[in-house]
């Protein structure tokens, strides 16, 4: 019992270090699992969304529509649980000019459902959902009508097996219509589409750029009322995905068994059926149209034919009389009355070519019958000409059937295809990786400022220990006064740390979350595994560190322990041996620089504390220092122009009328811009960059002419990169990348994400869904957007061959030759205010889709998400900091409680030993901050390369004041410490320190 007292005794007493390893425990904890936590409730809550709502896992897209085939097809594949067909049309509508949209069917299966957040679902025809961001831009409200235009010439997949038809007419096939959907509209509710859960009001939308081939908004619309028999897309749920995280690895491998068996053998079988349809198809309307022309050429011969016997009847009839008449005046001539008589009642038998003789005299003699006879020869010799030349057509469609019809393709793709999902699961990864790897920094020092602390308390029990271990106890009994101390100090910190690390911090995190992305049904959850884990690995680390400094002393015999630890040999230091330093340095300065060398384990162990402690500064500060620069580099520095407009194809014209007109340019380039994703699968042979890559990204596909391919390096700054070294890349010179026909300039920013490097081999889907493979001449400098610049032959090489020519708005060899340069980049007159003025006012024109200002991009650019992690990462590196220099300024002054006491007996007063102590941690405090500040770029630098996030690339960058801040701010703990460490020396009493303990 006495021993139990004894051990609670000395607990009250080491109350500062059971404070240290307790704080130190919390920030580790609350490091480890609240970043981890905070992402995870994310994942979680997001996942249960995705369920509810029945997102799809697997998505077919066909260049030639689906039909009720296809659809059965996929119904039969092994592990499809549920099909769903959908049917989709593309519409434009008058909002402050021409804006379009997505009419989309709610499916009836239950998949891709949308999540209502106001209002209620449509139900009858005219109805629609529509989405907050429709709202926001509108002005519209529930109840609100609007009327909306079928595109012309729609992006609907659907809509793609009507060219190149094989008599002409634009029709999909012989027996299926495309999607129709009411143009009439009111609408009835407010929605979340599942597959884009960006918030409208967030960073996304700032930097979005829609193109010609991508809507801007989507409109839900009822069954009722659609029509039309071709399917747009097929969008499938498999066995078993549910149950799995759609962000784990099991959940793709799932998924990716399906879509091996669809790529395997329903998407060829149905990709060479679906063609022989449209073969068929054809074969029947040039069948039909070759019978309803035999039979309009049967009837105008009829008609002919009628016309020239009634002809020739007139005509014989004359030559009878005219037969007659001669026949009855030679008569009278040369005979009596009576045979007179009888041969006028009797007409004259004519042989075929007397008779025909007279009837071409006769009809020479009549104009009225010349022209009528030329008129049935005429209409004769044109039905002949029609016929020959209808046979002629109909025999060379014939020919060209197969040829105008291309390949059908299918394109199979999981939810890593949604840009909206993709985003999301790289915004989280990212952030998660910063969780895993600040904790390791925090286990280390917890890990040292145990062992020093512990070390500490064991070598002044000295002389107790050895009592005990004398009188009986045994090691393990001592020790577990020491253990059962850290133990408890871990579990009390530990258990803090939870509660912030499962509730604090995921709250905080969450609130900037919820500012990107709409997340229903977020809650906080705990998880006891992870949280146990998760104390047990600091409990782990610091029990360890006792039981090292336990072993160390007890190794010892208890006579030894008993008696006083003999002090350090004195030695001589480096500094000593520099002679013409050392005799200029005063004896207090003599004595500061041996106590500071002699003790190497306390040197290291301070300078290792606040360099770590410095470096998570400098590491936090450097991350926001190259988020706060992106903007002004992209938009300032890589983007020379000033002003990028895009319209419509159909008012790309006007568009470049209206800029040029208002006199606002100084130099312009047109360009083709489309919105489209790059892809690299996963090979290991290294032609898809780094082996084993794999991914997909939203890219925006410039599309350069070829007269004006050396014009782009005037517009964006080309500079070739490569990958460098704990965030670094190597940057080549200005101007010495050109844009040539042997391939495509990826943005550094996407190549980064997905591994990609000059030489790679990718597969892009340009704005009409063809997709096709280039090769990579070259990686530009870029940090924000995706952007890939391609040459108009190049262009016209991937997009127009024979097997990637017909999707959606594919258009005939004819046509695709010449591209419609649907987007201008120009450089601008006036200060930034009037440029961005000037691209607001652009945006009210009816021909402009969208116009931004690269000035108001640079000024407005933000990423709170980063910024929210982090203000988090150096708060807390900044506790840490505050909790190491209190815990080694305790331990240095409990070292040396008897030299304190010989310093105030030799005379000292308290300032001049507060000086002296002081002075040796502000020394060693700034050898930890040297120390720190270049190990913060380093860490800075492996940390931001481990940020792959869409469309962002982080070029890290530290400013020489956030060197300063990490600097000021860790002596600025040092001098906060120094308040609290003052009154431990004033304390000191001289006599009952000196006493010998023997």
């Amino acid at each position: 019992m006495a021993f139990v007292k004894d051990m609670l005794r000395m607990w009250a007493h080491s109350w500062k270090r059971f404070i240290s390893i307790a704080m130190i425990t919390l920030l580790g904890v609350a490091v480890l699992t609240g970043i981890y936590a905070g992402c995870r409730d994310a994942f979680r809550s997001t996942d249960r969304f995705f369920d509810a709502q029945g997102l799809h896992d697997v998505q077919v897209l066909s260049t030639a529509g689906l039909s009720n085939g296809d659809i059965a097809a996929l119904r039969k594949v092994n592990g499809v649980a549920k099909v769903q067909a959908e049917r989709s049309q593309e519409v434009t509508f008058d909002l402050d000019g021409r804006k379009s949209a997505t009419m989309q069917e709610i499916g009836t299966d239950g998949i891709d459902q949308p999540y209502l957040q106001e209002g209620r679902m449509p139900k009858k025809a005219g109805e629609i959902a529509v989405t907050r961001k429709f709202i926001r831009d509108s002005g519209k409200r529930i109840g609100s009508r609007l009327t909306v235009t079928p595109e012309s010439a729609s992006s609907d997949t659907s809509d793609t097996s009507d060219t190149n038809g094989a008599d002409g007419t634009n029709e999909t096939n012989g027996t299926d219509e495309a999607p129709s959907f009411p143009t009439k509209l009111t609408i009835v509710g407010v929605v979340l589409d599942p597959q884009n859960l960006s918030n409208p009001d967030g960073y996304s939308a700032m930097t979005s750029f829609r193109s010609t081939a991508t809507t801007d908004y989507t409109f839900f619309a009822p069954s009722d009322g659609v029509t039309g028999t071709l399917y747009t897309s097929a969008t499938l749920l498999v066995k078993g995905a549910a149950a799995e995280s759609t962000f784990d690895e099991s959940y793709e491998n799932t998924v990716k068994q399906v879509t091996d068996r669809i790529d395997g053998t329903v998407k060829t079988d149905r990709q060479k059926a679906r063609r022989q349809e449209l073969l068929d198809a054809g074969n029947k309307k040039i069948v039909d149209a070759r019978a309803e022309a035999d039979k309009k050429f049967a009837d105008a011969q009829s008609q002919i034919d009628a016309n020239r016997q009634q002809f020739n009847q007139q005509v014989d009839q004359i030559v009878d009389m005219q037969a007659s008449a001669a026949a009855a005046g030679a008569a009278a001539n040369g005979a009596n009355a009576g045979a007179a008589a009888a041969a006028g009642a009797t007409t004259p038998q004519l042989d075929e070519t007397t008779r025909e003789t007279m009837r071409e005299t006769i009809i020479a003699a009549s104009p009225e019958l010349t022209q009528a006879k030329q008129q049935l020869d005429q209409a004769q010799s044109q039905l002949n000409e029609q016929k020959a030349s209808t046979e002629q057509t109909l025999k060379t469609k014939e020919n060209e059937l197969k040829t105008s019809i291309p390949q059908v393709r299918w394109y199979v793709q999981d939810r890593q295809s949604l840009g909206g999902f993709s985003a999301l699961k790289s915004d989280l990864d990212s952030i998660q990786s910063l969780g895993n790897a600040f904790p390791i920094v925090f286990l280390l020092v917890a890990v040292m400022m145990s062992l020093t602390a512990m070390a500490r308390m064991v070598e002044e029990d000295r002389s107790l220990i050895g009592t005990y271990v004398g009188l009986g106890y045994g090691r393990l009994a001592v020790a577990s006064r020491y253990l059962l101390f850290a133990l408890l100090a871990c579990l009390i910190g530990g258990g803090l740390g939870l509660i912030a690390g499962f509730l604090g911090i995921p709250a905080f995190l969450l609130v900037v979350l919820q500012g990107m992305y709409v997340m229903p049904g977020l809650r906080l959850e705990y998880d006891w595994l992870y949280g146990s884990l998760g104390i047990a690995l600091f409990v782990v680390g610091v029990l360890a560190a006792t039981i090292y400094a336990c072993v160390q002393e007890m190794r010892q015999t208890p006579a030894a322990l008993m008696r006083p630890k003999a002090p350090r040999a004195g030695s001589r230091i480096l500094l000593e041996r520099i002679r013409p330093v050392w005799n200029r340095i005063g004896f207090l300065g003599k004595v500061t620089a041996r106590n500071i060398f002699r003790f190497k384990s306390r040197l290291i162990m301070t300078v290792g504390g606040v360099a770590g402690c410095t470096a998570l500064i400098v590491c936090g500060l450097a991350i926001n220092d190259t988020v706060a620069d992106l903007g002004i580099k992209q938009y300032r520095d890589i983007y020379q122009y000033d002003l990028m407009v895009v319209s419509d194809d159909s008012d790309a014209s006007a568009m470049r009328t209206k800029v040029a007109s208002d006199g606002r340019v100084t130099s312009s380039l047109d360009v083709r811009i489309e919105s489209g994703d790059l892809t690299v699968a996963g090979s290991g042979d290294g032609d898809s960059g780094k082996a084993g890559s794999s991914g997909s990204e939203s890219i925006q596909l410039v599309a350069v002419p070829e007269k004006h391919l050396s014009d782009l390096g005037e517009m964006v700054t080309l500079q070739p990169v490569s990958s460098g070294i704990l965030g670094t890349s190597g940057v080549g010179k200005t101007g010495s990348l050109k844009l040539d026909d042997d391939g495509v300039i990826v943005a550094q920013s996407a190549a980064s994400a997905l591994g990609v490097k000059a030489g790679s081999k990718v597969r892009l889907t340009n704005g009409d869904g063809v997709q096709a493979t280039a090769k990579v001449s070259a990686v530009n400098r870029n940090l924000i957007g995706s952007d890939v610049y391609v040459s108009e032959t190049y262009y016209a090489k991937l997009f127009d061959s024979k097997d990637a020519k017909n999707t959606k708005n594919s258009k005939s060899s004819e046509d695709s030759e010449a591209l419609t340069w649907n987007a201008m980049l120009a450089k601008l007159s006036g200060s930034d205010t009037s440029q961005t003025d000037y691209a607001e006012s652009l945006e009210e024109n009816s021909s402009v889709m969208k116009a931004v200002s690269c000035a108001h991009m640079a000024d407005s650019f933000k990423f709170d998400l980063m910024g929210a992690v982090v203000a988090l990462i150096v708060a807390l590196a900044g506790g840490l900091a505050l909790v190491v220099l209190f815990t080694l300024a305790n331990t240095n002054v409990s070292e040396r409680v008897r030299e304190m006491a010989t310093l105030k007996v030799l005379g000292f007063f308290d300032r001049e030993v507060h000086h002296y102590v002081n002075r040796e941690m502000m020394i060693l405090t700034v050898m930890g901050v040297i120390l720190g500040l270049p190990l913060g770029r380093l860490v800075g630098g492996m940390l931001t390369m481990a940020l792959n996030m869409p469309s962002l690339y982080f070029e890290v960058e530290v400013k020489p004041l956030s060197y300063v801040i990490a600097a000021v701010a860790t002596m600025a703990f040092a001098l906060l410490v120094q308040l609290f460490v003052n009154p431990v020396l004033d304390r000191i009493d001289p006599i009952s320190s000196l006493k010998s303990v023997e």
